[in-house]
């Protein structure tokens, strides 16, 4: 008889989580999700059965990932402590401006962060499956580094790849020899990656997705106005964000899944759209768009996971 009900069982879904890129603003995420942690008593990592990211959210990924690390604790590798340590410059630059004659910071601050994070450690030794997307620059294609097909790549090769944003890192080099550069330019909201590699790993369609955003720059923008812009111009009134601009992905997920897919994310409103303002006012904006997203979300987001 017991055989008998578990055939008939509906087979539980396989729930995973995925981060889009923001620089800075990628702390709203943990924000919203520390107090998720709270309402449901348990951490992230023991709700999520995989984890995606791509840029600030590859690291994100990584961090619940590989040691189960709570939200509050991935959060504070996100203190002034540790942002003093990624955006380390031996020369000095203009924080105002956007066009730099080289990358605003050096990779060897944000690589020491990492290994004191991850030490030597492959993507095979993590604890649930992550996937990260970075960007070859040689070859001219998207690459995808998982715990399942590329298990030899180390998260410090595979977070520096995933996050070297052009104008504020330089190409990153990877341990066999590829130049690689931010995953935004393939997609910011890795979220149908993440359902995609879920499918073939765990060997069903049984499966909802988490998407966690990092905010979104709706400024308007005057038509006339950029009919005068040459290249300074657009980068100066976010080019870069308008590239990056995750929200078709979105819109492709939620056709795609349904009710099996929730988006948290929401405009920017007065937080900066330079992705490492750092600023005491700025991080304190960025806290309060995750509670914001709590207030919005959070029963929503209980349910989804109930479910």
């Amino acid at each position: 008889m017991k055989k008998l009900i578990n055939f008939f069982k509906k087979p539980e879904k396989k729930k995973i989580i995925s981060f889009d890129g923001g620089g800075v603003r990628a702390i709203a995420g943990l924000v919203f999700l520390r107090k998720l942690e709270a309402e449901m008593g348990s951490k992230i990592f023991d709700s999520f059965d995989m984890f995606i990211g791509t840029s600030a959210g590859a690291f994100n990924a990584a961090c619940f990932a590989c040691d189960g690390l709570s939200a509050n604790e991935v959060k504070r590798y996100w203190s002034k402590e540790y942002l003093d340590k990624i955006m380390k410059s031996s020369f000095f630059w203009d924080k105002a401006s956007l066009i730099q004659a080289r990358p605003r910071y050096e990779n060897d601050g944000r690589i020491g962060v990492l290994n004191e994070i991850f030490g030597n450690r492959s993507l095979s030794e993590s604890s649930k499956p992550v996937i990260t997307l970075c960007y070859d620059i040689e070859k001219r294609t998207h690459v995808i580094h998982s715990s399942q097909t590329t298990p030899e790549i180390t998260f410090i090769d595979a977070v520096s790849s995933s996050s070297a944003a052009p104008m504020y890192f330089p190409p990153y080099k990877t341990q066999s020899g590829s130049w690689m550069i931010d995953g935004g330019v393939v997609t910011n909201n890795p979220a149908l990656v993440g359902v995609s590699h879920a499918k073939e790993f765990f060997k069903t369609d049984n499966i909802k997705i988490l998407s966690i955003g990092a905010g979104l720059n709706k400024q308007k923008i005057s038509g006339e106005t950029a009919g005068l812009w040459g290249g300074v111009g657009w980068l100066r009134n976010d080019l870069m964000g308008m590239m990056l601009d995750s929200e078709i992905h979105h819109t492709l997920a939620k056709d795609t899944l349904g009710e099996n897919y929730l988006r948290v994310n929401s405009p920017i409103g007065k937080i900066n759209k330079i992705l490492d303002d750092d600023s005491e006012l700025n991080i304190e904006k960025i806290h309060l768009m995750g509670l914001d997203w709590w207030s919005e979300f959070g029963e929503e987001t209980l349910q989804f996971l109930k479910d």
